[in-house]
């Protein structure tokens, strides 16, 4: 195994950083995992990498550290305080921060991070838990271009569409982007399927052919299957696209643009999550098609 790559310390490993972390693993990188359970952690071990009991722990001889939590507020929670990444982290280490959170978020946290001498990039991701498995996620970078030149090689690792985007807090704001189309999207593919199955359409006959043409999107593709058989495992839980579609909602307006379509999808995820469906996968939108078409929901 070389050793020319740079120690990796990773902190989140959830449905996404579980298999991206196992990802950086198999191209050879040594990667310290730092999560609240245990399982996670067993699980990292037998990937190959080295559990740590803390944040601290996991970051103090770390080149690279990664973090992939839910939110602006456990980024906020990992970074800051006597036991979070920026007391801990040595000088000169890159900080890579894979989560989803608001583009302030981003710009605080590195700004907060350049009095420790420690660099950092925000480089959210699309294309869900089959997209971290397969290590083919769009990966969305925002900093400086010397930062994001030196991870490019981990970058590539994890996903195939890898691009800066701007200064701190571009990623995320293109990550905000990214979950305004996707919600629109499934949102247009959930009413079509309805429409489809109340006219008595063959729906795995219409969606086949409509995914050939203009219609289709890597949405279909992907989620096809979501639709078809009413399976709503989390690749992507409803309650994280709620969140994002408020960080995309309250970003839209801080810079004027309107989002008449965005903010009409933006209530349907949260009617469906007031409905307790926030845990089921977000192509679950269906549901919500179903109870206003006045179909029994399935799944």
């Amino acid at each position: 195994m070389t050793t020319s790559l740079p120690t990796v310390a990773w902190i989140g490993l959830g449905i996404m950083g579980s298999p991206m972390s196992e990802n950086l693993i198999k191209a050879g990188y040594s990667v310290t995992g730092h999560t609240l359970e245990q399982d996670k952690l067993d699980r990292l071990a037998a990937a190959g990498g080295t559990p740590a009991g803390s944040i601290a722990e996991a970051v103090k001889d770390a080149d690279v550290i990664v973090t992939m939590v839910p939110a602006s507020p456990q980024v906020e929670a990992v970074a800051y305080g006597e036991d979070g990444i920026l007391a801990n982290a040595r000088p000169g280490a890159l900080l890579i921060d894979m989560s989803s959170i608001t583009p302030q978020t981003s710009v605080d946290l590195a700004k907060a991070a350049a009095a420790r001498g420690i660099r950092v990039l925000d480089a959210p991701v699309s294309g869900g838990e089959a997209g971290a498995v397969e290590a083919v996620l769009s990966i969305m970078v925002g900093g400086e271009r010397a930062d994001f030149d030196e991870a490019r090689p981990l970058f590539d690792a994890l996903g195939r569409t890898v691009v800066l985007c701007g200064p701190h807090g571009a990623g995320q704001t293109v990550k905000a982007a990214n979950q305004l189309i996707v919600a629109v999207n499934i949102q247009a593919c959930a009413e079509a399927v309805v429409f489809l199955e109340k006219s008595g359409v063959d729906l795995a006959a219409a969606l086949e052919v409509l995914n050939g043409g203009l219609a289709g999107s890597t949405v279909l593709t992907r989620k096809k299957r979501n639709f078809l058989y009413r399976e709503y495992a989390p690749g992507f839980r409803i309650d994280l696209h709620h969140k994002d579609m408020g960080i995309v909602t309250d970003a839209a307006r801080n810079v004027g643009a309107a989002l008449p379509v965005g903010s009409v999808v933006a209530n349907l995820v949260a009617s469906l999550r007031a409905q307790g469906d926030g845990g089921l996968d977000h192509s679950a939108l269906l549901r919500g098609v179903e109870r206003l078409s006045g179909r029994p929901v399935a799944g």
